[in-house]
C-alpha cells in the first residue's frame, strides 16, 4: 500500500485549526489562573508542546508527510470548568495540515492534564470528572500562494 503519493501535486498554502476542551474542576481552573500550578504555567507549556508536536506530526502517524511548517499557532480560553484550545498550522505544501493541527491541540490539551493531575485526582487516585473531549477541525484552507 505505502503512503500516498503526492509527486505532481501543486504547492499551495495550507492551513487548518483545530480545537478541543480538557473540562476541569472549578479549583483547578482558579489555580491555573492565579499561577498557582506546582508545575508551572499549564498554557506556556501546553503552547511549545503542542508547537513540537505538530511539527513531529509525520514520526507519529505512519501514513503523514513530513511538511516544513510555516506557523503553528496556539490560542485558549478559559471557561469556569474548562480551557479550549484552539491550534491554527499553516504552510506551503502539496498537502494539507489538519493532521497537524490534530495533533497539537490534542498534545496541547494532553499536556494541560498532565500538569493539573495532581489537583484533579478524587480520594481514590482517579479522575471522575476530567476529560478531553470535541477535537475537530474548524476549518481548512488551500488556496494558491500569492507573490507580492
Amino acid at each position: 500500500m505505502g503512503m500516498i503519493d503526492i509527486t505532481g501535486k501543486k504547492i499551495l498554502l495550507r492551513e487548518a485549526v483545530a480545537s478541543g476542551r480538557v473540562v476541569l474542576l472549578h479549583e483547578t481552573i482558579k489555580k491555573i489562573k492565579g499561577n498557582q500550578v506546582k508545575k508551572g504555567n499549564p498554557l506556556l507549556v501546553a503552547e511549545i508542546a503542542a508547537m513540537k508536536a505538530a511539527k513531529e506530526t509525520y514520526l507519529l502517524i505512519p501514513h503523514c508527510h513530513q511538511i516544513p511548517l510555516n506557523t503553528v499557532e496556539l490560542d485558549f480560553s478559559i471557561g469556569n470548568d474548562f480551557i479550549e484550545a484552539n491550534c491554527l498550522v499553516r504552510a506551503e505544501a502539496m498537502t494539507g495540515v489538519e493532521m497537524e493541527a490534530l495533533v497539537g491541540v490534542s498534545i496541547a490539551l494532553n499536556t494541560i492534564w498532565d500538569m493539573v493531575k495532581y489537583l484533579e485526582k478524587d480520594k481514590n487516585g482517579q479522575y471522575p470528572s476530567t476529560r478531553i473531549s470535541d477535537i475537530r477541525v474548524l476549518k481548512k484552507v488551500k488556496k494558491p500562494i500569492s507573490k507580492g
